[in-house]
C-alpha cells in the first residue's frame, strides 16, 4: 500500500483580490500526525478546508488515498467524503436536539449503512472515549470537553481514511486540551488513523510526528 495519504500539488487559492493560498505543496504519509502552525491569516483554515475537499482551490489538485478528487462532481466528492474523511472543528458542530449516540451515527445513517449495527459501532466508540452511559445526553447536557469527544466519535463513526481537525482544541481549557490532544495519539495506534491538525497550540504541535508552518499562504517547513 502507497505509504503516501495525501499529496496536495500547486494549490492556490484567492478571495477577491486577497492570495490566500500561493501554489501549495504537500505530502502526509499514513498514520502520520500532522500539525499545521502559523498566525492568524496566514491560510490555515483555508488549506485545511481545501485538502478535507471542503472547498476548492483555484488551481493545483489534491490526491486522497492516490485518487484526485478535484475530477469528482458535487455529488461523488460528498459521497467520497462522507465515506473517506473524519472532522472535527473547534465548536464541534453537534446537533443540539440530537443525543450523543445519535450525533455520533449521522455520517453512517448519511452513508446508508445498516442502522442497528451503526448504533452499535457508535456505542463502542463512546465507550472508548470514555463517555460510557453518556449516549442518550444531548449536547447541553455534557461538558464542553465530552462535547469534543463525542465529535472525535462522529469523525470515526464511518472508519476514515484521514481526519482533518481545525483548532479541535481551541475553545477548550487546559486540561480538557491537554486530554484531547492524548487522544488523538491513542486514535492513531488504535485504529492507524492520519491526523491533520491546525492549531495554534504549541504542545500539540510539538507532539506531532512534524509541524508544518504556513506564513502568508506559503509553507515556509514541512
Amino acid at each position: 500500500m502507497d505509504s503516501i495519504i495525501l499529496k496536495a500539488q500547486g494549490l492556490s487559492k484567492a478571495y477577491n483580490d486577497l492570495q490566500v493560498l500561493k501554489n501549495i505543496e504537500l505530502e502526509v504519509t499514513r498514520n502520520e500526525v500532522v500539525s499545521i502552525v502559523g498566525a492568524s491569516g496566514a491560510g490555515k483554515s483555508t488549506l485545511l478546508h481545501i485538502l478535507g475537499t471542503l472547498d476548492s482551490p483555484d488551481r493545483g489538485e489534491l490526491f486522497l488515498n492516490s485518487t484526485n478528487v478535484l475530477d469528482f462532481g458535487t455529488r461523488k466528492l460528498a459521497g467520497f467524503r462522507n465515506q473517506h474523511i473524519g472532522f472535527v472543528f473547534q465548536f464541534h458542530n453537534l446537533l443540539p436536539e440530537f443525543s450523543a449516540i445519535e450525533n455520533v451515527c449521522l455520517p453512517g445513517f448519511i452513508s446508508g449503512n445498516n442502522e442497528k449495527g451503526v448504533r452499535e459501532k457508535g456505542k463502542v466508540l463512546l465507550e472508548s472515549l470514555g463517555l460510557s452511559g453518556r449516549e442518550d445526553h444531548r449536547p447541553s447536557e455534557l461538558s464542553g470537553g465530552e462535547q469534543q469527544r463525542v465529535a472525535v466519535a462522529r469523525a470515526l463513526i464511518n472508519d476514515p481514511d484521514i481526519i482533518f481537525a481545525d483548532e479541535p482544541s481551541g475553545n477548550l481549557d487546559s486540561t480538557n486540551a491537554r486530554s484531547l490532544h492524548q487522544l488523538f495519539f491513542k486514535l492513531r495506534e488504535e485504529f492507524n488513523k492520519t491526523f491533520v491538525i491546525v492549531t495554534h497550540n504549541e504542545e500539540l504541535a510539538g507532539l506531532s510526528d512534524r509541524k508544518i508552518e504556513i506564513k502568508d499562504g506559503i509553507i515556509l517547513s514541512a
